[in-house]
């Protein structure tokens, strides 16, 4: 009886093992469609951002040299404001 019992339980390990073998073996096959190969979907999205990420490099030092310049702007509009107010003010007195 206990042969009987260790034989069928080496036979459903062994019906385990090769249905998780299967399955596994049918993820793989759906991976590899989706990303597994060079002209797969994952891999021309992957090309893809990098080369976005290759054109959009040279931005993030320009983006420095840019807010400076227009600190620069800034503070020279802010002059003038100051200069037209002050010429308002002194227009207003003459007129008054």
């Amino acid at each position: 009886m206990i042969v009987w019992l260790t034989l069928a339980t080496c036979l459903a390990a062994v019906l385990l093992l090769g249905v998780i073998a299967v399955n596994l073996w049918r993820i793989i096959k759906q991976l590899e469609s989706i990303g597994g190969t060079p002209i797969s979907w994952l891999a021309k999205i992957r090309f893809g951002l990098c080369a976005i990420e290759t054109e959009t490099a040279q931005i993030a030092p320009q983006v420095t040299t840019l807010n400076s310049g227009l600190a620069a702007v800034d503070s020279g509009l802010c002059q003038v404001e100051r200069d037209l107010a002050s010429a308002i003010t002194g227009l207003r007195k003459r007129q008054s």
